[in-house]
């Protein structure tokens, strides 16, 4: 009689296992990361109303506001031309720093390459260095009075371009996000190629292609998911820049404290003391990084489809 209780035991005991462990991740996910949205989601369709002179217990209390924090983002100018601002800092920084991961992966997976390991390590490392760092190095590379560019411009009597206001300050921000994201997506890239099979490559040799066709032709288009992939990151990093301004805004006056973004919605939270308006920006940010994501997967895989029926 005791012998099927055992056998009962064990069986439930195996299959709750897998329960078990996913149970701490779940945990630190509804902990850390559901429940954070979803209190910034209830802040959003809250606001601060203040009665009489604000003074005294009860004076100020949280009231239903409705949609009108989302009206008021939406309707604020500094929201829009931070939002202009980050499309054209995007502009930028994506096709260069993909394409420049794409080039460098296919001449790391050329056979004729030298010191692949080197190579792969020194374009990887700037990856390694945290973004607030790289964007203080390349900030004092930038400035006029201690930059060693600079030194060397005036000593060949060359004008000295000053990147931290006006147009450059896109060029110079984007530099410093291709400098430091194009190893990761260029890793993501080769490795997708080194997965590929010889046989293919051996193939078109034997029918005559040369390494140039052989990239053009049977690469890029079977590495076309990974390159999807690093195309997601990198619109999303782009929607959501915030270390590269906010760590060079001391060092010139040419960013405001709204220039991205969530750059307003740390500037609202914790400079102007309005967390409800801020949360509303913070939840409409994330909703148009989701629908753009959405859209672009959406195009994607049509495309792919598409060319398999083909």
């Amino acid at each position: 009689m005791t012998q099927p209780a055992r056998g009962v035991r064990r069986s439930y005991g195996v299959k709750a296992a897998p329960y078990g462990f996913l149970l701490p991740a779940a945990v630190l996910f509804v902990l850390f990361f559901a429940l954070p949205i979803g209190y910034a989601i209830r802040l959003s369709f809250h606001k601060i109303e203040v009665k009489g002179l604000g003074l005294g217990k009860g004076a100020k209390s949280e009231v239903w506001a409705g949609l009108e924090n989302y009206t008021s983002a939406l309707t604020d100018p500094e929201f829009t031309a931070g939002a202009l601002r980050v499309l054209g800092y995007g502009v930028i920084v994506v096709p260069v720093m993909l394409g420049l991961a794409l080039l460098f992966a296919l001449l790391l997976d050329s056979e004729r390459v030298r010191a692949r390991s080197f190579a792969r390590l020194a374009i990887f490392l700037p990856y390694a260095v945290p973004g607030v760092i790289a964007a203080v190095l390349w900030g004092f590379l930038y400035l006029p009075d201690v930059s060693p560019f600079h030194f060397l411009l005036d000593r060949l009597g060359l004008p000295r371009p000053d990147l931290m206001d006006g147009g450059p300050l896109y060029l110079a921000m984007a530099n410093i996000a291709v400098w430091g994201g194009t190893g990761f997506n260029m890793i993501v890239i080769y490795t997708a190629l080194r997965s590929l099979p010889a046989e293919v490559y051996e193939a078109a040799k034997l029918d005559g292609c040369s390494e140039f066709q052989i990239a053009l032709r049977i690469k890029i288009p079977m590495v076309a998911p990974s390159l999807v992939l690093t195309f997601f990151f990198s619109v999303i990093a782009t929607l959501q820049v915030f270390n590269e301004p906010t760590t060079l805004r001391p060092l010139t006056n040419g960013i405001p404290s709204t220039w991205s973004p969530l750059m307003k919605v740390y500037n609202d939270a914790f400079t102007g003391g309005n967390i409800h308006a801020a949360s509303a920006t913070a939840v409409i940010l994330a909703l148009a990084t989701f629908v753009l994501s959405f859209a672009l997967l959406r195009v994607s895989h049509r495309r792919t489809t598409q060319g398999a029926g083909r």
